[in-house]
């Protein structure tokens, strides 16, 4: 006879969060799928904020979908500027190609956007943007009775803000982001590239002015008056935020409700975009079969390019300790040498992107493993060895010790 009662001492199995990725080019796209992926976000230039690092055109975008729905993964679009009357039309007929679409959700923040999303695809599932605030559950039961599936929750709430949300709200689900850069504004509603350099960040042109150096002298109300800023050789930098990585705390975001872990950078390189999808691939993996979180992912993702990371707003209030003084440039000790995109006569090709020198040693990341080795031959189209290349050349062709799949990735300590 089985006792019942053994069963009541069991975990309940955790659901496993999706890890959704950006996809700022077909490129992209395909290296975020490739390392890990559940689900992408991928807008159109003219309806989606990062319009100026897009390289999605009609046919691209089109082959997108095709393209995600041959992996069995997901595809979310962004609709999420904030439009003037002139965009209203022409936002009409990208909603209708969306219909003929069919994308796993769309994403949008302007009530009028929402409005059009319902009155010409009435079945398109809706997920709130990141760009609306909605940092209380009032505003989230708002997006619900409207038809909503989906907030992705501002940067600005604690951990146990969001789940206070979750608990008033448990049918709706809940993104949030948990690496990437951090705007000096309300999560994206800023003002400041618009008056700097008339490029608005509403509309998707940001110039992330913010993060400029400056010297600030007094403010008119407290004549005499002086902020308590340090300032060294290389200037003031008031409102450039440290990176936000949640990679330590994705299960206390997961035990407070939330379904998708999002990864903010459309406008990154794919190295970065193969290495941070590889890290949270592993910890969520981790997280979901109950082992525990391995430090060494924090070392993992220091390789890429970063402003020092924080973990931002979730623990506690933003405070001094969240600011980079440093520079206004991300660093990093690693540099990305180049990509794989092919294989000919047991050589790789190799998309370069910064110098390499027979005998350097280097390492290589697939979405399974990471290498060092030495660089034993480098050859260019011809097949004539070469001592050193750099990334003015054309693909040049490398010898590896181990199988690697096209997309894998070079990098090497930087000097």
């Amino acid at each position: 006879m089985i006792n019942e009662g053994c069963f009541a001492t069991l975990a309940p199995v955790m659901k496993k969060p999706e890890l959704i990725l950006p996809a700022g080019s077909p490129d992209k796209l395909r290296i975020a799928y490739q390392y890990g992926g559940d689900a992408c976000y991928v807008g159109f230039p003219p309806f989606s904020l990062r319009a100026r690092e897009n390289k999605f055109d009609e046919e691209s975008f089109r082959e997108a979908f095709s393209f995600a729905r041959e992996l069995g993964k997901k595809l979310y679009v962004t609709t999420n500027i904030f439009p003037h009357n002139s965009k209203i039309d022409a936002f009409e007929k990208h909603i209708k190609l969306l219909a003929e679409l069919k994308p796993d959700a769309i994403i949008c923040a302007d009530p009028g956007v929402f409005s059009l999303i319902k009155e010409h695809y009435p079945d398109a599932k809706i997920h709130i943007s990141v760009q609306a605030n909605s940092v209380n559950y009032r505003d989230v039961m708002f997006w619900r009775d409207l038809g909503a599936a989906r907030v992705i929750l501002p940067r600005e709430l604690l951990i146990n803000e969001i789940r206070e949300i979750h608990e008033r709200v448990p049918e709706m689900e809940l993104e949030c982001f948990v690496h990437g850069a951090i705007c000096v504004s309300y999560s994206g509603r800023c003002l400041v590239s618009n008056y700097l350099t008339m490029r608005d960040p509403n509309q998707g042109s940001c110039a992330q002015s913010c993060r400029w150096k400056y010297k600030v002298l007094e403010e008119a109300e407290r004549p005499g008056e002086y902020m308590p800023i340090d300032e060294d050789e290389h200037g003031t930098y008031l409102f450039n935020a440290k990176d936000l990585c949640a990679l330590p705390s994705l299960k206390e975001l997961v035990e407070a409700g939330v379904t998708g872990f999002k990864v903010e950078g459309r406008s990154k390189t794919v190295y970065y975009l193969a290495t941070v999808a590889k890290v949270y691939r592993e910890a969520i993996d981790d997280m979901v079969a109950g082992r525990d979180f391995d430090e060494g992912l924090m070392e993992t993702v220091m390789k890429t390019s970063n402003r020092s990371f924080t973990p931002g707003f979730l623990k506690k209030k933003f405070d001094e300790s969240a600011i980079f003084y440093k520079h206004n440039a991300p660093t990093s000790e690693y540099q990305f040498v180049g990509i794989v995109r092919g294989e000919k006569d047991g050589l790789y090709e190799v998309e370069l992107k910064n110098r390499i020198f027979k005998g350097c040693e280097i390492e290589i990341m697939t979405p399974d493993e990471e290498f060092m080795q030495k660089l034993e031959g480098i050859f260019d189209e011809e097949g004539e060895s070469l001592d050193e290349a750099h990334g003015g050349h054309k693909n040049v062709f490398v010898r590896l010790e181990k199988e690697v799949p096209i997309g894998a990735i070079l990098r090497q300590k930087a000097k």
